[in-house]
């Protein structure tokens, strides 16, 4: 592995943008900021949000986002501001994950999730933020994502995909439990450690909302809860995001700031998912943009410098 993909998207056209890395410092947008996949041609709401992709063990690479446009109803997609009743289900209230599969990064399939089609006795009320990795011991590829029920509490679940990768083979499932009931969690993160335990990241959106962490030695339960919120913010972020420097025993924590404006990411940097140190945010200390100044939910994977060098040059 010689280089680094970001995956993000952008409100004003709730689109699929990458962005590439030779040294996991610096990030260029593939396509000069505009998307590589459009929103309206994969989304049922005309929209993606919270892009997330995945190396397969398959040789295949995997996407999973939000079914959502929150500016819908503005750019003429609907007539009202949701899909559904606001007063029944709340914010956003989709129902739909999106699914991508490629060999190549340039030549996508995709599939639309309908979790409450599939679930209809839920009621359910949101589906968000979903991320995938790969289950060894299950050789299934697990789903996690942030779920509400009817104006419920968003939590978080884990389900697993048919091979296909265009439907769930299991019910889902809490993958968490939060300790205070009355307060909502999202957007898990999941990394396996070098000594075989997985750590996850998540929101809990406490006063302010930020990034908090727990272990566990099974990579579906017995998530350990740890209090502290680990994030260098003064005011809300959300989206964690972990990826690991190219040769080196560094992961960097990658964050989304909404509270700032600009809106912006935050970085911070750990070799034992113990300390954190404050990478700032971008384009204010190492981390950089080079032709792109607005992301949103980003994520972060390793390619080879042939898969690298094909992307960029089938982008020009």
């Amino acid at each position: 592995m010689d280089a680094y993909l970001m995956t993000y998207f952008k409100d004003d056209t709730h689109g699929l943008y990458f962005a590439l890395s030779d040294d996991g410092y610096t990030f260029t947008d593939v396509n000069s900021g505009k998307p590589v996949v459009a929103g309206d041609t994969i989304a049922e709401q005309k929209g993606i949000r919270d892009p997330y992709i995945m190396r397969g063990n398959d040789g295949y690479f995997y996407i999973a986002m939000t079914d959502l446009h929150i500016y819908g109803k503005q750019k003429g997609y609907r007539d009202t501001e949701w899909e559904r009743p606001g007063d029944k289900y709340d914010w956003g209230n989709n129902r739909d994950l999106v699914l991508m599969k490629s060999k190549d990064l340039i030549h996508w399939s995709h599939s639309v999730l309908d979790i409450n089609k599939a679930y209809p006795e839920w009621n359910v009320g949101c589906v968000w933020a979903p991320e995938l990795i790969y289950d060894e011991a299950k050789d299934r590829i697990m789903i996690y994502f942030t779920m509400r029920k009817g104006k419920g509490k968003t939590k978080l679940y884990y389900a697993y995909m048919n091979k296909d990768f265009t439907a769930l083979e299991t019910t889902p499932e809490i993958l968490f439990d939060y300790p205070d009931e009355t307060k909502q969690i999202l957007d898990a993160d999941i990394t396996k450690l070098p000594d075989g335990r997985f750590c996850m990241m998540y929101v809990a959106q406490e006063s302010p909302g930020g990034i908090k962490v727990a272990f566990s030695d099974k990579i579906n339960t017995d998530y350990v809860y740890q209090p502290e919120q680990i994030d260098f913010e003064k005011k809300s972020c959300e989206a964690p995001n972990v990826f690991k420097r190219i040769g080196e025993s560094k992961w960097v924590l990658m964050y989304d700031v909404f509270s700032v404006n600009p809106h912006n990411f935050g970085f911070a940097e750990t070799t034992d998912f113990k300390t954190f140190t404050n990478l700032g945010h971008f384009d204010q200390g190492v981390m950089k943009r080079t032709n792109f100044s607005v992301q949103k939910h980003g994520s972060v994977i390793h390619l080879t410098r042939k898969e690298a060098e094909l992307l960029a040059k089938h982008w020009k």
